[in-house]
């Protein structure tokens, strides 16, 4: 538990630099999103390239995968079953954007450096990263472009066919599948890189957390929820929930019962499912014209919560 502890401690204290920087302004209005992106298409990638490199197929594609696209999709049907009694006159739009604030993990930013500190294995961060950027991504893109909610969104969204198409060239060219791709090949296959090489690419793996979590820090400054005008609280309320109570205990239950998990995997398991909404959501939703308060607001409330969830998560596991 005092390595929990410690781990927890070590990530809110980088982020605590990045809020500080982004409330003194020292990095400028952009520099959330050159830390973002710099972490996203350089960083990360080296990240996840070493990671899945250095473990084995099973721990990626294993249980942990399964879990992960199970649980994700069972809470997200969830949220779309208590839509009728619960959340009234929203559309098709709002609630698969409310199924994803639910379902659908900040694996990146928070992952890796929750598998990195907490569970003492940048790996366990892989099998949800590659669930979501593989599987999970291009099914809600295509729900959502089925619906194409709202005018805005008729005119721009383009026939459904060439989106596929388009999205699945995206989604394979995004340079976090490149990396787990690459990084499953060389697993398979027990190949590594030159040493020089893989001395470059660990140090710029190196990086990615620190600017992962800077980045963080930096979003939180000016985050204000839950407005009395947005008339989507309870909305995002469930969402919330859901997110940070449900999905870890469906992702316990999976452990358990399917795969008969105990000890650590268990504990990574629900850690994993207790990370917070994706970012992703609200780009989404943007994208869209549909939820975007919903996507927001949740990204933020589970943001500031997550970790206190988790930390109680772990207490419990272990």
């Amino acid at each position: 538990m005092e390595a929990v502890l410690s781990g927890f401690t070590v990530i809110w204290l980088i982020i605590g630099v990045g809020y500080v920087l982004g409330r003194l302004d020292v990095l400028g209005r952009e520099s959330r999103v050159v830390l973002s992106r710099v972490a996203f298409f350089v960083a990360s990638p080296c990240l996840l390239f070493i990671a899945v490199s250095d473990a084995s197929l099973t721990q990626v594609l294993g249980p942990q995968f399964a879990i992960a696209a199970l649980g994700a999709f069972a809470t997200g049907l969830v949220f779309l079953a208590l839509c009728r009694p619960v959340l009234r006159r929203r559309d098709g739009g709002e609630r698969v954007i409310g199924g994803l604030s639910a379902s659908l993990v900040n694996s990146a930013n928070l992952g890796f450096p929750i598998a990195a500190y907490v569970l003492g294995d940048v790996a366990f961060a892989a099998p949800i990263l590659v669930f979501q950027l593989a599987l999970y991504t291009p099914v809600y893109v295509a729900a959502m472009d089925f619906l194409a909610v709202g005018t805005g969104a008729r005119r721009r969204v383009r026939p459904a066919p060439r989106v596929m198409i388009g999205q699945i060239a995206r989604t394979a060219l995004n340079p976090m599948i490149v990396a787990a791709m690459l990084g499953l090949l060389f697993s398979w296959r027990g190949w590594s890189l030159p040493q020089p090489i893989h001395e470059s690419v660990e140090i710029v793996a190196g990086a990615s957390i620190p600017l992962m979590l800077i980045s963080f820090g930096l979003s939180l400054v000016g985050s204000r929820p839950l407005s009395k005008t947005s008339g989507r609280r309870r909305d995002v309320l469930l969402a919330s929930f859901l997110k940070l109570v449900i999905h870890p205990l469906i992702a316990y239950a999976l452990a358990v019962l399917l795969f008969d998990m105990d000890g650590h995997q268990l504990l990574a398991a629900v850690v994993m499912a207790a990370l917070p909404t994706a970012q992703n959501v609200l780009v989404a939703a943007i994208r869209y014209e549909s939820g975007e308060i919903i996507a927001r607001d949740t990204v933020l409330i589970t943001t500031v919560l997550a970790i206190p969830a988790m930390l109680v998560v772990s207490a419990l596991l272990m």
